[in-house]
């Protein structure tokens, strides 16, 4: 296996790094030293859904390890060509809701924003894989469609900004797009969904934290981590900043087999969370998206995790167990 030196997260700012994204199996492989004999699957794979990671979040994994539970998180693998029943390319339906470009329109009160097409990384469970962004890609004047759209509703009171990753934007149309709305009166609270601060911490600017303190909105974060292991001291950094901002932290989980699915990491991702300020928010079942089978846990044994977890933690640390399902009116608890 060729050896070669890629520079470090440390050496590079925010924006150079989403350009210095690992994007093929190849070089995921060698920066990794993984074994060469899982190489031709995940080309295969890799052809279905492409290879996107981070240097930050390649740092936090073990190198040599086929089962680091992040790298399985980003690791396109054989499985991904198996099709299963009752896993389709669009598992939530999510085109009926889509109603102008950039618009998802589904639950009363509150409307999803895609304000960047594009992700840090491409998680290899995303119930997005298929999704049509080409569509969503937003000009100038689409951009003014949403705000109108927004504007003639007056039940819409919660903007969701999310993508791809809504952080992928940079600070400066980042901070349009949130003055833009702000002219909205019956809007009042702003939502940013974002894989960013886990995966590329160092995106969480100074620019970016006095958009958000400034606002008028009241603003919440809800970030996506799975595994203890990815809240590492420069993660932990950056979520600072986001709370010293006050910003409301949250977080959701995708319960995944063979990377969180026992009570002991899940305990570990809590307690993780709320010593770095971020309060367990929801843990979803898997969305059945084609490609993402193998991750797959039944609602059994989901909620004996749940059950686990109750017995052996605070209330307010045992995320939600939640499900989303094609035109339900909101998240549908598991019970």
């Amino acid at each position: 296996m060729i050896q070669r030196t890629l520079p470090t997260c440390q050496e590079l700012d925010w924006q150079d790094e989403l350009r210095q994204l690992i994007t093929t199996p190849e070089a995921l492989f060698e920066r990794l030293c993984l074994p060469s004999r899982y190489l031709d699957q995940a080309h295969k794979a890799h052809a279905l859904f492409p290879v996107r990671t981070t240097l930050s979040f390649i740092n936090a994994m073990q190198k040599g390890d086929i089962n680091d539970p992040l790298l399985k998180q980003v690791l396109p693998l054989g499985e991904e060509l198996i099709q299963k029943k009752g896993f389709t390319d669009t598992p939530l339906e999510e085109d009926s809701f889509n109603t102008i470009p950039g618009i998802i329109h589904k639950y009363h009160g509150r409307v999803l924003l895609i304000a960047a097409t594009q992700c840090a990384i491409n998680c290899r469970y995303c119930f997005r894989r298929n999704f049509d962004y080409t569509a969503n890609t937003l000009s100038k004047a689409q951009w003014q469609d949403i705000f109108n759209y927004i504007n003639s509703d007056s039940s819409i009171e919660e903007v969701i900004f999310s993508g791809g990753d809504p952080l992928a934007m940079p600070d400066a149309p980042f901070a349009w797009a949130v003055t833009e709305l702000e002219k909205i009166p019956h809007i009042t609270r702003l939502r940013i969904h974002s894989r960013i601060p886990i995966v590329l911490p160092s995106r969480i600017t100074k620019t970016l934290c006095h958009t958000l303190r400034n606002s008028r909105f009241d603003v919440a974060m809800v970030i996506h981590s799975n595994h203890a292991q990815e809240i590492t001291p420069t993660v932990i950094e950056a979520l600072n900043k986001l709370t010293s901002a006050n910003i409301v932290l949250l977080n959701q989980s995708v319960l995944l087999k063979g990377i969180n699915d026992n009570a002991a990491t899940l305990t570990a991702l809590s307690k993780a969370l709320f010593s770095a300020g971020v309060m367990p928010y929801y843990l979803h079942l898997l969305d059945k998206v084609n490609g993402a089978s193998h991750f797959d846990i039944n609602k059994t044994q989901a909620k004996q995790l749940i059950t686990a977890l109750t017995e052996s933690l605070s209330g307010y640390l045992v995320p939600k167990l939640v499900q989303e399902i094609p035109h339900a009116k909101s998240k549908t608890p598991i019970r």
